[in-house]
């Protein structure tokens, strides 16, 4: 693949990037929806970076966070924790562009990074667009679908074919699953309750998703309801850092008034 460089109007070989291990990073995303007999069917699709490998690919009835956070479960269960996932801002795991949602913060419980793909950048999950089109073409073009468990049969054919059988460009014509291994990262079942250092004053997430810090509230989000975060001193004069744990969620910056987020601060 070549590209044209606007600016010195010559061709340069086009870079693809990829992690440079499995399971470093997974991008999820929905497909769309595809009509069938009875209802529609939403594709839910988990990609390994690395080798690209289809971890799930489930025919879903909606697009809501419980659908979602089943079939997570089952993939950390069969595959282990990534170290970090990427989605787009969409539902259900980016609609609060400001904040965090309930989706994404069960994820990072599990002590996974979470990001975004920039807004009206789909090339971000490039890799996953990809395969899409070729399911989209392959499974769905011309074929009448009855109902969700039907989908899911033609869905498992597809992903063990994809996977197992067939050589891959991207990746030297290798097959996905020749350059897959599971993460040795563990799901938890029941995790363990978040605990903070001395150096971090510890105050409980309100009703409305906000804490109480120097005599003010500070609104962190309603995801974050009823979760004991931890505050200290940040480098400049009148900042604040808070942590959900391990992952820093917000900056309190006293001097503007101001909360930013750990979406912002990444």
């Amino acid at each position: 693949n070549e590209r044209i460089d606007p600016h010195a109007g010559l061709v340069k070989p086009f870079i693809r990037f990829e992690h440079e291990q499995p399971n470093d990073l997974w991008q999820m995303d929905f497909k769309g929806h595809v009509p069938m007999r009875t209802g529609r069917c939403h594709p839910l699709t988990l990609l390994d970076d690395h080798s690209r490998f289809f971890l799930t690919i489930a025919a879903c009835g909606n697009e809501q966070r419980n659908t979602v956070q089943a079939h997570l479960i089952n993939a950390f269960r069969l595959y282990g924790l990534p170290e970090r996932m990427t989605m787009d801002n969409g539902a259900p795991w980016g609609d609060e562009p400001d904040a965090y949602t309930g989706l994404e913060i069960w994820i990072m419980r599990q002590g996974v990074r979470v990001s975004h793909s920039r807004p009206y950048h789909p090339q971000t999950q490039g890799k996953l667009e990809r395969q899409h089109r070729s399911m989209i073409r392959e499974v769905f073009k011309g074929l009448c679908l009855i109902d969700l468990p039907s989908a899911q049969c033609t869905l498992d054919e597809w992903r063990k074919t994809y996977n197992y059988e067939r050589p891959h460009g991207g990746i030297g014509m290798q097959v996905p699953a020749s350059r897959y291994t599971p993460s040795a990262r563990e799901y938890q079942e029941v995790l363990p309750a978040i605990e903070y250092g001395a150096e971090l004053h510890v105050r409980k997430v309100q009703a409305k998703g906000e804490i109480y810090w120097q005599g003010q509230p500070w609104r962190l989000g309603k995801g974050f309801k009823g979760e004991r975060v931890g505050v200290r001193e940040g480098v400049e004069d009148g900042q604040y850092d808070v942590f959900w744990g391990s992952h820093r969620i917000a900056q309190i910056d006293r001097v503007t008034g101001v909360v930013i987020s750990g979406k912002k601060l990444r």
